[in-house]
């Protein structure tokens, strides 16, 4: 994996702190929140489903293009291919972005019923919840003809009935220990969107806290994928789900750099390996805020500046966030960021805060083609 990923290809424009990511497979931790929230799911399966969902969490996260964008048929045109948003190994490889990368191939080795889970990989902002590397599970069901044709319905009503019916069991299964009464059902609700390789497509909401949060991604797969991959005469449904984002919730972690934390005030609050638990924080440090404004050139982006800044500053950084912007009489146009920095485990020193800016600041400058003001 390694000689793979490094290779001086000039398309690689995959950085050291996301090198560094990889194989560390915290799904597969039993007493980390992202294990113990994929054994939930899993048990939920086993028990509603009679173990016939088949269970993938070592798949590799190195996939060529095909697999990660043309198998589940993403445009060619489509944002999420671009180097902006993806890590390209060189150019028809990538570090996926999704655990539907796999799907394709588990269809064609004649797999029905599986369940991927691993961490993806895509270049994002940073903020609270947003962090390059998380991890994701997808769960595929595929049904025969005899399944749907004694029902009454057409298939693809056939199919979205039973996967509304399973993932409104699933979430059940999570947010109703942390309901209010073991008696009272969870809220949720269905709302219609659009995936590329789903139709129907829905997205499950939970009212939870107080607000209606968007938990999961699914539909029923596109024919197309099927017939690719020897399904001709069947239908299926697919949901694809954010790991970080349930486990930040159902364990009240306020920050998605915690998960990557070997610090034991977390580690240790989760050594019993159970969904229930919820984090107690700990000292939490000043952050340090300094503002950067520049001049940028066309070819600017933020998921770029964000990279930088990652580069440097590791998971020191906190959040990057663009405070100001304005064109002169010139067409000039100037960014102001806020970058916020603060340690999950110590007090930082002005230091080497003034430190890791000058670094930011002069690589910013070299790198992304912009006239620092």
């Amino acid at each position: 994996m390694e000689n793979v990923v490094r290779e001086s290809d000039p398309t690689n424009n995959v950085p050291d702190a996301i090198f560094s990511k990889l194989g560390l497979q915290l799904h597969r931790r039993d007493n980390h929140p992202i294990g113990i929230l994929k054994n939930a799911i899993y048990d939920y399966f086993d028990e509603s489903h009679g173990g016939k969902f088949v269970k993938f969490d070592d798949l590799c996260p190195i996939v060529d293009v095909k697999k990660n964008f043309d198998d589940v048929l993403v445009p060619d045109d489509h944002v999420s291919r671009s180097y902006n948003d993806t890590y390209y190994v060189d150019a028809s490889t990538v570090l996926r972005c999704h655990t539907s990368a796999h799907q394709a191939d588990l269809l064609r080795s004649g797999h029905t019923h599986f369940l991927v889970t691993g961490d993806v990989y895509r270049r994002d902002s940073i903020d609270s919840t947003h962090y390059p590397v998380f991890h994701q599970m997808e769960g595929v069901r595929v049904f025969s003809p005899d399944e749907w044709l004694a029902s009454g319905v057409d298939a693809t009503s056939y199919a979205a009935m039973d996967l509304k019916k399973t993932l409104e069991g699933l979430a059940q299964h999570l947010f109703g220990i942390f309901h209010k009464s073991d008696h009272c059902a969870v809220d949720m609700r269905w709302v219609d969107t659009y995936f590329p390789f789903t139709s129907p497509s829905f997205e499950l909401e939970i009212y939870f806290q107080e607000k209606w949060m968007e938990v999961l991604g699914c539909g029923v797969t596109e024919q197309a994928i099927l017939k690719r991959s020897g399904k001709i005469d069947n239908v299926a449904w697919a949901f694809g789900l954010g790991l970080e984002r349930l486990a930040m919730v159902l364990f009240e972690i306020p920050d998605i750099r915690l998960f990557w934390s070997t610090d034991q005030r977390f580690t240790s609050q989760f050594s019993e390996g159970k969904l229930g638990a919820k984090f107690k924080p700990f000292s939490k440090f000043p952050p340090c805020y300094k503002d950067m404004s520049f001049w940028i050139s066309d070819s600017f982006t933020e998921n770029n500046l964000c990279e930088v800044v990652r580069g440097i500053a590791g998971d020191l950084v906190e959040e990057v966030s663009l405070i100001d912007n304005f064109t002169n009489k010139k067409g000039q146009t100037s960014h102001c960021y806020r970058i916020a920095y603060r340690s999950m485990e110590r007090s930082l020193t002005d230091e080497e805060i003034n430190q890791l800016q000058w670094n930011v600041r002069e690589t910013v400058q070299n790198k992304l083609n912009v006239i620092l003001r």
